[in-house]
């Protein structure tokens, strides 16, 4: 190459070397520049409530509010505009697994079942009020604003699942349990509910249904939920339902070794319904239509003449067979 030629090359090079320091050098300086109009812009955005809700109701947060909420909603949450749950189960002590499992109590197929009509309130309800009806139940807890990106979130995690699941391979939407709890045509034994409870459950749940914790800060949650008492669901859940925690104990507990029978299933659901845990208020209100009550709704009044006993622990097929009797049909 001729001197004079590489000259040029040289001063060239030296050239776009120097533009391509530059670009950085301005990129970088623009980058800070957006960082900062970020920072400066944060408290304005934080009055948007729907820019807010836009960045954070995301479905991964609403995955870590069900399996974590004793720590993102619950009572010793450190700002008290978060304490929204009345005890420190976490919604995923029920829904396993974040309800991501197929199954007993999985929320895969939620979002399709909603709306839909609610004896219990007497009306038509959609997603939102089904999550609001776990936290003022289940969690003994208060009511979300329906707007809240807490609220948002957990629909938008529940709306994916959904999604998920219509993507599923028909053998991956098949449940790993044992066969449906089959009721037993008697009343439910409490004595053989405690043998049960202690030869089975106490190892987890604890002598006196307290639960495990994760750790001594009571803010971390439970490994293993508590039972009765003042930190587990209230008596208008749907837990506090013999039939019901007798299905979902038959097909899923004892954890990881789901093997009681329905027998064993159903006396120990009505020994741990027997123990004292927080009341609900107003649950007269419940069911304005009597008659869709269900057979084993813990709580008064009736549209039957059987006493809140029988209705607790049956035998449940009696109260069945009377309202075929009758022209409004029978409950739910």
């Amino acid at each position: 190459m001729h001197p004079d030629q590489e000259k040029t090359k040289a001063m060239s090079d030296t050239n776009s070397s120097k533009a391509l320091l530059l670009t950085l050098a301005a990129s970088a300086v623009l980058g800070g520049m957006l960082v900062i109009v970020s920072i400066q812009r944060s408290p304005d955005m934080a009055t948007d409530s729907e820019s807010l809700v836009a960045l954070e109701a995301t479905a991964e947060y609403g995955e870590r509010l069900i399996r974590e909420t004793t720590r993102y909603m619950g009572q010793h949450q450190p700002d008290p505009a978060k304490r929204l749950s009345g005890n420190d189960l976490d919604c995923s002590s029920c829904h396993l697994v974040s309800g991501s499992d197929p199954g007993t109590l999985s929320l895969l197929e939620t979002a399709s079942r909603y709306p839909r009509f609610s004896g219990r309130d007497g009306g038509d309800r959609d997603l939102r009020d089904r999550i609001n009806g776990c936290m003022q139940r289940s969690m003994n807890g208060v009511e979300l604003d329906r707007n809240s990106i807490e609220m948002i979130a957990m629909e938008t995690y529940i709306l994916g699942l959904g999604r998920d699941y219509s993507l599923m391979s028909e053998d991956k939407k098949q449940a790993d349990e044992p066969p449906t709890f089959a009721e037993p045509d008697r009343k439910a034994d409490l004595v053989a509910g405690q043998q049960v409870y202690e030869n089975r459950c106490q190892v987890c749940h604890g002598a006196n249904g307290e639960g495990l914790q994760e750790s001594t800060d009571i803010s971390e949650g439970y490994v293993f939920p508590p039972l009765w008492g003042p930190e587990s669901y209230n008596n208008g859940a749907g837990m506090g339902r013999v039939l019901t925690a007798a299905n979902f104990i038959k097909a899923r507990m004892p954890l990881g070794q789901a093997d009681l029978s329905d027998d064993e299933a159903f006396d120990v659901s009505a020994y741990i319904n027997s123990k004292p845990r927080p009341e609900k208020s107003n649950l007269e209100e419940d069911y304005p239509e009597l008659f869709r009550k269900p057979v084993d709704s813990p709580y008064p009044p009736y549209a039957d003449p059987f006493p809140q006993e029988q209705h607790q622990y049956g035998p449940f097929s009696p109260i069945r067979e009377y309202y075929r009797s009758q022209n409004n049909g029978q409950p739910g």
